[in-house]
């Protein structure tokens, strides 16, 4: 009997030990697939008392697995880290607020180019829907990554209480405090409503498709093409100014160097439109539309993926990072 008793607290122990490592394991999976997430919560938690400098430093660290260069930086991320500290400008306040920068915008290239505004407001509960069309978009000026961003398509069936707490999240939200992006610092947060934009191309069918245009310095290299976004899998493809496949991202590197997409007519004006939109500064991502033929601007962004993704190939990390000039 005491033999049997062995062994039955034998499989119990064994039991136990197999379940405490399988959870250990299923958390480091957790962890290592949601790495992004774990590090923003333990930074923001945490270390929010930091410095910039301090703080860019230590999350860099985290999500990248390195730190970063502050007294030579070569590397693309790196510069972009280096000039969220040491590359400040007034306007670029301006630039990044989605409702401002129309304005800005409209200045150097034109009115036409701008998608309308309906209207703007300080909370949700100030929005009178009565007022606009069926067909609208709603954005928080101060999003970004696609946050605080509902499209309408039918008034008569739109969630309101959804779309409430989407933009009251983002309105909430400060990509300054958890990413040190400057520029984002005095933006005031607004809510504001846009004419809904539709192509009517068949390589679109019914969507937008998002040219995001990589420039240095006034001239605009080349631009990443966002499409199939109505599907749920969007695929991002780099092309040059003469529209042949660039190898800057992983798929474009595996993708046959003879495949293409459909070039926009617009496409020529669409690269003078980010150079000058971009005159001046280091690196900007000038993100445009081609909507029925014409160009349309969409937003700016001085560190796209906010300089933290460890996806970028070692490669375009040099290439670009070489063309950006501090």
């Amino acid at each position: 009997m005491y033999k049997a008793y062995r062994q039955y607290v034998y499989i119990i122990h064994k039991l136990i030990i197999n379940n405490i490592v399988a959870s250990i394991k299923r958390g480091i999976n957790y962890l290592m697939h949601n790495r992004t997430q774990f590090c923003d919560s333990i930074v923001k938690n945490f270390f929010a008392w930091l410095p910039d400098k301090q703080y860019l430093s230590l999350r860099f660290r985290f999500q990248m697995g390195r730190w970063v260069d502050w007294k030579n930086p070569t590397l693309y991320q790196d510069k972009l880290q280096w000039l969220k500290i040491y590359n400040r400008q007034e306007r670029y306040t301006e630039m990044v607020d989605k409702v401002a920068v129309k304005k800005y915008v409209a200045r150097i290239i034109g009115e036409k180019y701008i998608i309308p505004t309906l209207g703007v407001w300080s909370h949700f509960d100030d929005i009178d829907f009565d007022t606009l069309p069926n067909q609208f978009v709603l954005k928080t000026n101060n999003g970004g990554g696609n946050t605080g961003v509902v499209v309408c398509k039918d008034k008569s069936t739109l969630d309101k209480a959804k779309a409430k707490q989407c933009l009251e999240n983002s309105l909430r939200s400060s990509i300054y405090k958890s990413l040190r992006e400057w520029p984002y610092k005095n933006v005031v947060p607004k809510i504001f409503a846009e004419s809904y934009m539709e192509d009517d191309s068949e390589f679109n069918k019914g969507g937008l498709t998002d040219y995001k245009f990589t420039c240095f310095d006034g001239k605009a290299e080349n631009v990443m093409v966002c499409c199939d976004r109505n599907t749920g899998n969007t695929k991002f493809y780099f092309f040059s100014r003469e529209w042949n496949l660039l190898p800057l991202n992983k798929r474009g590197k595996e993708t046959d160097r003879n495949f293409t997409l459909p070039k926009p007519n617009c496409m020529d004006e669409m690269f003078e439109i980010a150079g000058k939109l971009s005159e001046g500064i280091p690196f900007l991502r000038v993100d445009l539309y081609c909507i029925n033929g014409r160009p349309y601007f969409g937003e700016t962004t001085f560190f796209p993926q906010s300089g933290l993704d460890p996806n970028i190939l070692p490669e375009t990390e040099l290439q670009f990072g070489n063309k950006i000039k501090l």
